[in-house]
């Protein structure tokens, strides 16, 4: 049974509580004040019965004692009182305790609500163990591997995620880097807290100082309501900036502040606020070159560069083609579709510029387009062949034709389809890198991000 503290000045219903409880197997021990009961709890308590008024230390201050630094192995609290004091014990509730209990009760609604609570802090630990299980059961990242070059990265995220270290993961675009990030996070103490993901690139310039530090009502046109911000919204959690070079200059001294004090000055407010946040950066381009450049602090950079990862391209890992793609199938509703050998061998000869993003939308193209119960080397040459071959959808066009679209179907064509594929081609002609295909297709960088997220191309 249960070892359970009993805190109360009444000596006489003291025993009474103890009698009660101990005549069910439970191990109750009694204190006559709230000072003699906190000296005791260190001992280790299931459960903390406590009257509300006492001299010295009351029922309040013992409750907000254990509650301050609460954990997976702090007991629940249920508050004894008189009808005089129901007000109290409903605030004890809101700092933490279990239930209340009015005097004088009843031998059985003592025993049914210590019963209550006892099953209840059983339940919180049996799903805490139930989580860890599962942790300790799955591979816990998201990411599909089988060796080389992606084991080595996979040890070293296990090896940082443990810390609170920055870290700072690069590679080309489509490798990963967010599934990377998010494996820092559920394989570190935070992953039962907040994994908030900021897209640097996609946000422009003049709103990203609210979006990160938040706002006060009124403090610019439109702010109608207050903000916490990004940050703010990471607590206890990570904080992960995609694009971190994206960042606009004039914000990187007031992210290294933010990285420097642990607190962010809201937008219009009158002081900082704390946040206890993990950050996690990626980026595609080399910082090295962007300080040297003027476009990015030097010393921001030391800052987030504590714990430096590099995802691997997927043509570095081409065993790992095949597991990818049977993801990707099953991902897409092909549980049903097999592979031939031609065609998984021929994936794993490409270069791959698009990196796994380009892989997955591939996957999906052959699955919804595919013309039998099998994905073939057929369907592939038919529906994407290798760089510099035109398909057969867009045909080549003659040299003096502004747009390379070739002659127009009569039974007509969906722009929509056409714009994605057109995107498509473009993202992967730019080996991912989005900046540069923003400037291939004359289109400014966020209207790119836009139309990538509307039509989930990565």
């Amino acid at each position: 049974m249960a070892r359970i503290l009993v805190i109360d000045d009444d000596a006489s219903l003291r025993e009474v509580v103890r009698f009660i409880l101990a005549d069910v197997g439970h191990d109750v021990t009694v204190a006559a004040s709230g000072e003699d009961g906190l000296k005791t709890l260190p001992a280790g308590f299931d459960l903390v019965v406590t009257d509300i008024r006492m001299p010295g230390i009351d029922g309040m201050e013992v409750l907000r004692r254990i509650r301050e630094d609460a954990d997976e192995s702090t007991p629940p609290v249920i508050i004894l009182t008189a009808h005089g004091t129901v007000e109290q014990a409903v605030a004890a509730m809101k700092l933490g305790a279990f239930t209340y209990l009015l005097k004088p009760f009843q031998r059985d609604d003592l025993r049914h609500t210590v019963a209550q609570a006892l099953h209840t802090r059983e339940l919180e630990q049996d799903n805490r163990r139930l989580r860890t299980l599962l942790r300790k059961r799955t591979d816990a990242s998201g990411l599909v591997f089988g060796g080389g070059a992606m084991r080595e990265t996979m040890d070293s995220l296990r090896r940082a995620a443990p810390s609170d270290a920055t870290v700072l993961i690069t590679g080309e675009s489509g490798t990963g880097k967010e599934l990377a990030a998010r494996a820092v996070h559920d394989l570190s103490g935070r992953w039962d807290r907040p994994f908030v993901a900021v897209n640097c690139g996609a946000i422009p310039a003049e709103l990203m100082e609210s979006e990160l530090f938040g706002h006060t009502r009124g403090a610019f046109t439109g702010a109608v309501r207050e903000s916490a911000g990004r940050v703010r919204a990471a607590d206890g959690g990570t904080l992960f900036l995609d694009e971190i070079a994206e960042l606009p200059p004039a914000l990187q001294p007031k992210l290294l502040r933010v990285l420097e004090t642990r607190q962010v000055d809201p937008v219009g407010g009158t002081g900082p606020v704390a946040a206890d946040f993990r950050l996690v950066c990626a980026t595609n381009r080399d910082l090295a070159a962007e300080v040297k450049a003027g476009r990015f602090r030097e010393d921001l950079l030391y800052r987030i560069q504590v714990v430096e990862i590099e995802m691997p391209p997927l043509r570095r890992r081409p065993d790992d083609v095949p597991l990818l793609w049977e993801h990707f199938t099953l991902l897409h509703n092909g549980e049903s579709l097999r592979s031939e050998p031609a065609l998984i061998e021929e994936l794993k000869r490409r270069t791959w510029r698009g990196n796994v993003r380009e892989l997955r939308n591939l996957n999906q193209r052959l699955v919804l387009m595919r013309r039998g119960d099998e994905l073939t080397a057929d369907d592939l040459q038919r529906l994407a062949p290798r760089a510099g071959e035109v398909p057969p959808a867009l045909p080549a066009a003659e040299r003096d034709d502004p747009l390379p679209l070739g002659p127009l179907p009569p039974g007509g064509f969906s722009l929509v389809e056409l714009e994605k594929e057109v995107i498509r081609r473009a993202l992967t002609l730019c080996g991912g890198n989005q900046t540069r295909t923003a400037e291939y297709l004359g289109i400014p960088r966020h209207v790119l991000v836009y139309r990538l997220s509307k039509y989930d191309l990565g």
